[in-house]
């Protein structure tokens, strides 16, 4: 399936369980720099959006509902993968909204999640670099996870 079609379907499914705040971040989360990331990343590595969910909410310490731009929720472990632009996320920060993005980083790591982040300027410029990245730190997960999907294709195949 072509990453157009499968990205419409995807975005799709997850559009039609939600309901809400969480529809609404969706909806104007999922933007263009969440597609390229995926266009550019994940796909050529994945060729699918299994175990993968787009603006996944997630709560801090103080029960304030947060939101990952993508979780990917494995057997294996919780992957939160974040693109921040410069914009958005370094030059208009304060120091209170830096301390707390650490500090978000932090309590995650701590609540069992490994957090991810790419620029949006390495995801627009040097894909490659970010594709080498992500597999580095999940590329033993995906295989742990599609091996067996790919031994049985292939079984399935020989036997006719």
């Amino acid at each position: 399936m072509p990453f157009e079609l499968a990205h419409q379907s995807f975005i799709e499914k997850h559009h039609a369980r939600r309901s809400g705040e969480r529809k609404g971040r969706l909806i104007r989360g999922h933007n263009y720099a969440e597609k390229m990331l995926l266009q550019q990343v994940w796909w050529p590595i994945f060729g699918n959006f299994d175990n993968l969910h787009p603006e996944y909410e997630i709560y801090d310490w103080n029960r304030k509902s947060q939101f990952l731009d993508f979780a990917f929720l494995t057997p294996f472990g919780r992957f939160g993968i974040e693109c921040d632009g410069y914009q958005s996320h370094i030059k208009d920060m304060d120091r209170e909204k830096f301390s707390y993005a650490l500090n978000r980083d932090t309590f995650l790591t701590g609540m069992g999640w490994t957090m991810i982040h790419f620029s949006f300027d390495d995801i627009q410029s040097r894909p490659e670099v970010c594709r080498m990245l992500l597999q580095l730190v999940i590329g033993h997960i995906s295989s742990a996870i599609y091996q067996p999907l790919l031994s049985l294709q292939k079984k399935k195949k020989s036997l006719g």
